[in-house]
C-alpha cells in the first residue's frame, strides 16, 4: 500500500512539472513575437517588411533596393508609426536646431516700449515730490501763521529759505515782498497765507520763461541736443529718459554715445535706446568723443529723424583739458549746423556746489536749459530758483526717481504746489 501511495505522489509531481514547462514555453514564444503597438523607436520603413496581405498603394516593387524605395503611405490606424518613421528616416532632426536658433533670436530681440505721455507728468508725480519737498513749504506756512510776525520770525523765515538753497538774493526778495503784503493786506488765515506764498514763489521761479526743449528743427534737419554735466549726476540716464520723453511726444530720435571715457557708458545708453526703438551711434572705448558726436548727427540727417541726443563725457569741471574737449565737441557738431539745445544736468542734492559746476560749464558752452536730477531725495527745492538766477536760463526738466518715466517737464505751478505740500 505504501508503494502505491508513493507512486501516485511521484506521478502527480511529474505531471505538474510537465505542465509548467509547457506553459512557460508558450509565454516565451508570445514574448518573442513582435509587438503590434507602434513605438517611437520603430525601424525605418526600408527595413520593415510589408504587410503580407493588402499591399499599400504607392509602395515600391519588391525588387527595388531599400535605399531607393518610396516612403510607404500608412494605412488607417498607423499615424503614430508613420510619425516615428519620419523622425528616424527623414531630416527633421537637422531642422530642429534651425528652429531653436530662430526662437533664441526672437527672445533676444528687445521689446519696444511705449513711454508714458509727457502731458501733465509732473502733476502725476506731485505726490512723490511733495513727500521730500513739503518740509520747506510746511516750515514757511508754520512761521507765517504765528500770532505775531516779529523780527525774529522773519529771520527764521530767511534761514529756512537759505537752508533750502533758495539763494541770498532770492531769499531777500521773497521776504521783503511777503512782509509788505502781509502788513498791507492783513492776511492771516492759513488759506490766505498759502495763496500769498504760492504767488511769490511762482514769481521767483519765473513762469514767463520758455521751458520748451527745442527738439524739432524748422529747416528740415534734426535738432541737436547736447547733454553735459560732471560725473555722477545721472547724465547718461537722463539722456536715455529724455529719449523716452521725446518718443512719447511723437519724435524720432538718434542717440550719440560720445561718453567714450566711462566704461559701459555706451552700452548703458544703447540699452535705453533699444527700449524705445532709437538707434545709437557709438565708437570705440576711449575714442574721440567729437568724432562720435559728428557721426551721430550725420546718421540723424541720413535717417531723417527729429532729434539727435548726444551724451557727452561726464568730465570733471576742475580739469581744464577735458572742458576744452567739450568745447571741441560742440564746434565739430556745428559743422552740420547750429546746436539747438545744451542741457546741463545737475544733482539737486549738491546744493551750492552745483552752482559752481554750472558757472564753469556756462563758460565753455552756451547753456540753454537745466535738468535737475534727484529732486525727490532732497528738501532743498530752492535750488530751482538759485540756479536759474545764477545762469539766467530756465530749469526745463526735473528727475523725480529711478523709474524710466520719472523725468518730467518742469511746470512752476505744479512744482510750487508740491513744495507747499
Amino acid at each position: 500500500m505504501e508503494y502505491v501511495i508513493l507512486a501516485v505522489v511521484i506521478a502527480v509531481v511529474a505531471i505538474g512539472a510537465i505542465t509548467g514547462l509547457v506553459v512557460s514555453g508558450r509565454r516565451r514564444k508570445e514574448l518573442d513575437r513582435p509587438s503590434q503597438t507602434p513605438t517611437i523607436t520603430a525601424p525605418p520603413a526600408a527595413d520593415r517588411p510589408s504587410a503580407p496581405t493588402k499591399p499599400t498603394e504607392g509602395a515600391a516593387e519588391p525588387t527595388a533596393p531599400p535605399a531607393t524605395a518610396a516612403p510607404e503611405a500608412e494605412a488607417p490606424g498607423t499615424v503614430e508609426a508613420g510619425a516615428a518613421e519620419a523622425g528616424t528616416a527623414e531630416a527633421p532632426a537637422a531642422e530642429q536646431p534651425v528652429e531653436e536658433v530662430r526662437i533664441e533670436e526672437a527672445e533676444a530681440a528687445p521689446a519696444i516700449e511705449v513711454p508714458e505721455p509727457t502731458a501733465g507728468r509732473l502733476v502725476r508725480l506731485r505726490s512723490r515730490l511733495s513727500r521730500s519737498q513739503s518740509t520747506l513749504g510746511k516750515g514757511l506756512l508754520t512761521l507765517l501763521s504765528r500770532d505775531r510776525l516779529d523780527e525774529d520770525t522773519w529771520e527764521e523765515i530767511e534761514e529756512t529759505l537759505l537752508t533750502a538753497d533758495v539763494g541770498v538774493g532770492a531769499t531777500q526778495e521773497l521776504v521783503d515782498n511777503l512782509r509788505t503784503r502781509v502788513k498791507v493786506l492783513g492776511t492771516r488765515t492759513p488759506d490766505e497765507l498759502r495763496g500769498l506764498l504760492r504767488e511769490e514763489l511762482i514769481k521767483l521761479i519765473g513762469p514767463e520763461l520758455d521751458r520748451t526743449v527745442h527738439s524739432v528743427k524748422t529747416d528740415g534737419g534734426p535738432a541737436v541736443v547736447l547733454v553735459v554735466g560732471v560725473n555722477g549726476v545721472g547724465k547718461t540716464t537722463t539722456t536715455g529718459k529724455l529719449a523716452r520723453v521725446l518718443v512719447a511726444d511723437g519724435r524720432k530720435v538718434v542717440l550719440g554715445a560720445a561718453d567714450t571715457f566711462r566704461a559701459a557708458a555706451a552700452d548703458q545708453l544703447q540699452t535705453w535706446g533699444e527700449r524705445v526703438g532709437a538707434h545709437t551711434v557709438r565708437g570705440p572705448e576711449g575714442g574721440d568723443p567729437a568724432s562720435v558726436a559728428f557721426d551721430a548727427v550725420k546718421q540723424g540727417i541720413a535717417d531723417g529723424v527729429d532729434t539727435v541726443l548726444v551724451d557727452t563725457a561726464g568730465r570733471l569741471h576742475t580739469k581744464t583739458g577735458l572742458m576744452d574737449e567739450l568745447g571741441k565737441v560742440k564746434r565739430v557738431v556745428e559743422k552740420h549746423g547750429p546746436v539747438d539745445e545744451v542741457l546741463l544736468v545737475l544733482d539737486a542734492t549738491t546744493g551750492q556746489n552745483g552752482l559752481v559746476q554750472a558757472r564753469v560749464f556756462a563758460e565753455v558752452v552756451d547753456i540753454t536749459g537745466i535738468v535737475l536730477t534727484k529732486l525727490d531725495g532732497t528738501a532743498k527745492g530752492g535750488i530751482v530758483i538759485s540756479v536759474q538766477r545764477e545762469l539766467g536760463v530756465p530749469v526745463k526738466l526735473i528727475g523725480l526717481g529711478e523709474g524710466a518715466d520719472d523725468l518730467a517737464p518742469f511746470e512752476p505751478g505744479a512744482f510750487v504746489d508740491a513744495l507747499l505740500g
